[in-house]
C-alpha cells in the first residue's frame, strides 16, 4: 500500500491507457507483455513511488532483444518487480527495493 509503479521504455515513460498489449500490475510492480513485437525491443527500468515518503526510485535498465531462433530455452524472458507484501522501516532510515529480469 502506498507504493506505486512505472515502467520507462528508453527512457520515456509508458503509457499503457490505450495499450492492450502491456500491463502494470500495482499489486505487485511486474510489467507484462504480450505477443512481443520488434519496436518492444529496448531498455526497460521500473521505477517506483511512494507519496508519503514522497521519493521515486529507479532501478537499472533491464534490456529486451528477440532471439533469431525462435526458442526461448529454459526460462522465457519475464521482466518483473517483487517485493514483500509490507516492507517495515525506521522513519529516516534507508529501504532498499529491488527491480530485475528473468530470461535468456
Amino acid at each position: 500500500p502506498g507504493l506505486s509503479y512505472t515502467w520507462i521504455f528508453n527512457n520515456n515513460t509508458l503509457d499503457l491507457q490505450e495499450d492492450s498489449r502491456r500491463f502494470v500490475s500495482q499489486a505487485t510492480g511486474n510489467l507484462y507483455l504480450a505477443k512481443v513485437e520488434p519496436w518492444d525491443v529496448g531498455n526497460y527500468t521500473c521505477a517506483v513511488s511512494s507519496a508519503e515518503a514522497q521519493r521515486r526510485v529507479w532501478g537499472p535498465p533491464t534490456a529486451l532483444t528477440l532471439r533469431g531462433d525462435g526458442v526461448m530455452g529454459e526460462y522465457e524472458p519475464k521482466i518483473e518487480v517483487r517485493f514483500p507484501e509490507r516492507t517495515y522501516a525506521a522513519k529516516g532510515s534507508s529501504v532498499r527495493l529491488e527491480c530485475f529480469a528473468l530470461g535468456k
